[in-house]
């Protein structure tokens, strides 16, 4: 086993952020950074205590988003096939709701507390964690957007 990269991985036998995105689909463009999905994982994980407010599944964030709710729509990278979602960056941009994709759809289900991945994740806003939406907010939008 080669040891000059253990002090970079986080865990023994968890995958880095690097291995994650060789899996990434091509479309999944905007990516987060390193640094922006764990403030995302983080953000995730503080708006599932609030049951309204954090949206996920393909059916739920779908119908979500055409009935008019906004917020920000975080993706999975790696989701397979990619027909299933390839369609809902383009509605998020006909409603200016932002959105980006993180590499894994485990890690989206592990920040929401579940064994299970999610294909996307719709977070809407809310006074308990403003602060923290709104600079992953910001970030996002620093993000240049690739057409």
């Amino acid at each position: 086993m080669d040891t000059s990269n253990v002090g970079e991985e986080e865990k023994e036998g968890e995958v880095t952020y690097e291995e994650k995105l060789k899996y990434v689909s091509v479309i999944a463009q905007p990516m987060a950074s390193k640094k922006l999905a764990g403030r995302i994982y983080k953000l995730i994980k503080k708006a599932s205590k609030q049951k309204t407010f954090l949206r996920d599944g393909l059916k739920d964030v779908q119908s979500r988003i055409r009935k008019g709710e906004t917020g920000i729509v975080i993706f999975a990278g790696n989701v397979s096939p990619v027909e299933v979602m390839c369609h809902l960056p383009a509605v998020c941009e006909e409603k200016e709701i932002p959105y980006i994709y993180t590499p894994s759809r485990e890690d989206l289900g592990a920040a929401m507390g579940t064994k299970r991945g999610s294909l996307l994740v719709l977070i809407r806003k809310n006074n308990e964690y403003q602060e923290l939406y709104d600079k992953v907010l910001e970030e996002i939008n620093k993000v240049p957007r690739v057409y």
